[in-house]
This record gives C-alpha cells, sequence and structure tokens, in this order.
C-alpha cells in the first residue's frame, strides 16, 4: 500500500493520509458496485488493500448533511464517491491523476483482464481513469 499511496501523493499533491483515505474510498466503492470475481482479485493483488477498504467502509453510513442527501439524490454511482472525496479533501483536479495512478496500479498488480470488466461495468467510471 506504501508503494500505491506514495505514487499518488506524488500525482495528486495529497499528502499520504488523505490519500490512503480516497483508495480506500475508491477501492470500497468498486466493491460495492463492480464485478464482485474481478474487485476481489484487484483487492487482493494491492498490499494491505483490505485495511484501507474495511476503513472506508466503516465510514460509509450514507454521510450526513447536504453531502449525504446530494449522495443519497443522485442514486450513489461515481457522482456520489465524487462528493466523498471532496469531502475528505481531494479537489476535481485530483481526482483524475488519483484514479489515474490508482487503476495503473491496479493494472501492474492485477492485470488488464481484471481491471477491464471492472471500469466497463460502472457506468462514468472510465472518465477518471
Amino acid at each position: 500500500m506504501e508503494e500505491l499511496v506514495a505514487r499518488v501523493t506524488q500525482a495528486t499533491g495529497l499528502d499520504a493520509t488523505t490519500a490512503r483515505t480516497a483508495i480506500g474510498h475508491i477501492l470500497a466503492f468498486l466493491q460495492k458496485e463492480g464485478p464482485a470475481a474481478e474487485v476481489n482479485q484487484l483487492i487482493t493483488a494491492i498490499p494491505g488493500a483490505d485495511s484501507v477498504v474495511s476503513q472506508a467502509s466503516g465510514t460509509e453510513s450514507g454521510g450526513g448533511g447536504l453531502m449525504g442527501m446530494l449522495g443519497g439524490l443522485m442514486g450513489g454511482g461515481v457522482m456520489a464517491l465524487g462528493q466523498k472525496l471532496m469531502a475528505d479533501g481531494v479537489s476535481m483536479g485530483q481526482m483524475q491523476p488519483l484514479g489515474r495512478e490508482l487503476f495503473a496500479y491496479g493494472r501492474e498488480k492485477a492485470g488488464e483482464d481484471v481491471i477491464g470488466p471492472i471500469v466497463g461495468s460502472i457506468p462514468g467510471l472510465s472518465q477518471f481513469i
């Protein structure tokens, strides 16, 4: 996980704690929205991913306030993920480099045959990677 966090911080300018939290939210989102077999392969291929997913899943109670309401109105999906990331300090300009780096790392560790079906199954995800 440290290698991925370092790559994300370099690509985005985020601090390591925010990068780790963002990675956890993205992987938890993929676990919820993507094809189970491929997402599980991806999480297994990234050292320490299961821990950040558990942490992110523990904090994802739907969110409160305006952000939670907006996520609920949008029906979840990529837009709700974007709202979570913004609430955790990731700017719109940092989301695409974050996604690109995470998925590039995923391709290196798990292969395109794992990443392709994940990206293809979630509407709107391809614009962030």
